[in-house]
């Protein structure tokens, strides 16, 4: 069983993502923290009982020894949204499931947090990235934590040509505000605010 879990926009300064983010959605960002393992760091939205993460290559830790997440070693241009995040509840069982490439089990922390993640040797998932990191949280979820600005999530409309092999990869989530559809590689975020519906891609 899967469960939709985070977004998360990419960027090469996360001072700017960030301020791309609020902009584009109207609501303020809260600092999240640093991820040692991996050499990012990140800001956060709650979307009810999910979030949303800006994560950007954090220039004060040191390079690790491994492909980052999300494929970030690899990012340019534009703050935009790259990556969504499910949970599930065991993701042994998950990885075994998921197509090729969807990555190995990491275990991480930031602060109290604790959680195992699938990331990708070479730090692509599959479909392009059109298929979700798989999450296993260990304790705490972040977004009862964090403020609630009143913004939630719509939908998330998956773009990909192979549609019908990304809906069959993702046959284990039922979740009615995922749309996957056919056509060129992109992911498209409705994202219900105080000021209306706004959008992220």
């Amino acid at each position: 069983m899967l469960r939709f879990d985070h977004l998360a926009v990419s960027c090469t300064a996360l001072d700017e993502g960030a301020g791309a983010v609020e902009a584009a959605l109207g609501l303020p960002l809260v600092p999240g923290g640093k991820h040692a393992h991996m050499g990012t760091h990140n800001r956060l939205l709650r979307l009810g009982d999910a979030y949303l993460e800006v994560i950007a290559i954090d220039p004060a830790a040191p390079a690790p020894a491994w492909p980052r997440w999300f494929a970030l070693d690899d990012f340019a241009g534009a703050a935009r949204l790259t990556n969504w995040v499910v949970a599930c509840d065991d993701l042994d069982a998950g990885l075994a499931q998921a197509p090729a490439g969807a990555g190995v089990a990491v275990d991480l922390a930031r602060g109290d947090l604790r959680w195992r993640m699938g990331v990708p040797t070479d730090g692509q998932l599959p479909f392009g990235g059109a298929f979700p990191a798989l999450i296993q949280w260990q304790g705490p979820h972040p977004a009862p934590r964090l403020p609630d600005s009143g913004a939630r999530l719509a939908r998330l409309v998956v773009t990909h040509p192979e549609a019908a092999g990304l809906r069959a990869a993702l046959s284990g989530l039922s979740d009615a505000r995922v749309v996957v559809e056919t056509g060129a590689l992109a992911l498209r975020a409705e994202i219900d605010t105080p000021h209306g519906r706004r959008v992220l891609a």
